[in-house]
């Protein structure tokens, strides 16, 4: 089984000794426990706090872990109206720790595992959210070419691309068959709508509990884990938002399934879909099942990978991949019934 519980320590701290300008120990290291991807990793300082994230170690899908993709993107949207945190260095240098990483701020504020915000006051919790609207329209506006994010992503139709990409990260990474997942990705591929030129940055994997917001304000400090973004069809992004509200509430779902989100003070999926084409001067959206259940299938695929990684011993949590790797045939059942509704 390969570690990727630990760092060694070390090695980190002579390597930023000599490369990051003004640090300077001793160093304490604490693992982040959330995320299945890329193992994350707090490094405190008596003057500052940073967060080291590396690929994990061991025989990878190819394309994924691409860390360094993420420190690209960070870099480029500094100063713009997208938070993101301030990079340091990329260390590309696998003989360092056994995998490549990169370093950056560790930003301070609140992080909110369930969209519901059980803790938050009503009023907070409306603006929170539109708050998380305002990024998305601002991410999706951001002028590729004049951040150096042109080439960022391939030319071409979008979800032809992706369904194509995780169709096959799905099947290098499946361990029983699944009827509705085959019958999701066929329907997929037969209904895709026409290309509408739209074509934009977008995050890959847009949820409230990859944000980070003022410790006692509702202002977005920083958008976190970068991993699945490109440049694409910003549809994804959106349809990805209302995904996850679609699922159960709770600590587990992570949705809001079920909730009265007008008592709550949140919005319905079409107050939000509304708000954001109004920030982005659309008219509205044709055919937003296709992106919905275009989301669940991405999804189902993510969580395969986390649990074959589980099951070959490299998961950054594992017993939590092994949770989640039970929600695949879920995800593609959810992918269908959007397709349905349409």
């Amino acid at each position: 089984m390969t570690d990727t519980q630990t760092l060694d320590e070390a090695a980190v701290y002579a390597y930023l000794t000599e490369n990051l300008e003004g640090f300077e120990g001793p160093m304490e290291v604490t693992k982040f426990q959330g995320g299945q991807s890329n193992p994350t990793f707090m490094l405190k300082t008596p003057a500052h706090s940073y967060v080291l994230r590396r690929k994990p170690p061991g025989v990878l899908l190819k394309s994924a872990h691409a860390v360094d993709r993420e420190f690209r993107v960070q870099k480029a949207l500094e100063g713009s109206d997208v938070p993101v945190s301030k990079m340091h260095l990329l260390c590309e240098d696998e003989s360092v720790i056994g995998s490549m990483f990169y370093i950056m701020d560790h930003v301070e504020g609140r992080n909110f595992n369930e969209p519901a915000m059980p803790d938050v006051s009503k009023a907070d919790r409306g603006k929170i959210i539109d708050e998380m609207n305002r990024v998305l329209a601002a991410l999706h506006s951001v002028n590729i070419d004049a951040v150096g994010l042109a080439d960022y992503g391939p030319e071409g139709n979008y979800f032809e691309r992706q369904v194509g990409r995780w169709s096959k990260q799905y099947r290098a990474s499946e361990t029983q068959n699944i009827p509705a997942m085959d019958e999701l990705m066929e329907a997929l591929v037969g209904q895709r709508p026409a290309d509408d030129g739209q074509r934009t940055l977008v995050h890959g994997d847009y949820r409230i509990d990859n944000m980070i917001f003022d410790a006692k304000g509702t202002q977005c400090r920083a958008v976190l884990d970068w991993e699945l973004s490109t440049i694409g069809h910003p549809f994804a992004d959106l349809a990805a938002v209302i995904m996850q509200w679609q699922l159960p509430a709770g600590s587990e779902g992570r949705g809001m399934g079920g909730l009265d989100r007008a008592a709550l003070g949140l919005p319905s999926d079409e107050e939000f879909i509304a708000a954001y084409c109004a920030r982005r001067g659309l008219d509205g959206i044709d055919n937003f099942g296709y992106y919905l259940a275009f989301t669940f299938f991405r999804m189902a695929a993510i969580i395969q990978g986390v649990l074959k990684r589980a099951l070959d011993g490299n998961a950054s949590n594992p017993e939590r991949a092994l949770k989640v790797g039970a929600f695949v045939p879920v995800f593609a059942q959810h992918g269908l019934d959007a397709l349905k509704r349409g």
